[in-house]
């Protein structure tokens, strides 16, 4: 059987990214590896997660394909990502408490309730609640 094992998303800053991602969203670190010469390999994953885990790849988002990639979703108001979580409502309130910038509030989509929140780091990334 073929399982999702990690996925990635093109940030401004691997070590910013990484503070955002875990001291803010409340992911946790999986991997953090210095490579050397300034680069990092970081890994993020949801707080307590069974194993195995799918984990969030933090990559550097410059270079002729990343930078304009990331940047034509940003601009076109498209989430890089999309996450779950259990009460978007509680959860857009804390994250606003926090500085947390919302371009797009809770509503209905739907499905599901869903709000989009920029990552700081060059992302949208939607928040998702299955509603019903």
């Amino acid at each position: 059987m073929i399982r999702v094992a990690m996925t990635g998303v093109y940030v401004d800053d691997v070590a910013r990214a990484h503070a955002f991602y875990t001291g803010i969203l409340g992911f946790e670190t999986r991997v953090h590896r210095d490579l050397g010469h300034g680069a990092l390999f970081v890994t993020v994953g949801a707080p307590e997660g069974a194993q195995p885990d799918l984990q969030l790849l933090l990559e550097p988002g410059r270079g002729p394909i990343a930078e304009p990639y990331r940047r034509a979703l940003y601009e076109a108001g498209l989430p890089c990502i999309v996450f779950a979580v259990d009460d978007l409502r509680a959860e857009h309130r804390r994250l606003r408490t926090l500085g947390v910038h919302f371009p797009h509030k809770p509503q209905e989509q739907g499905p599901v309730l869903a709000a989009v929140l920029d990552d700081t780091v060059g992302n949208l990334v939607q928040l998702v609640q299955p509603v019903g």
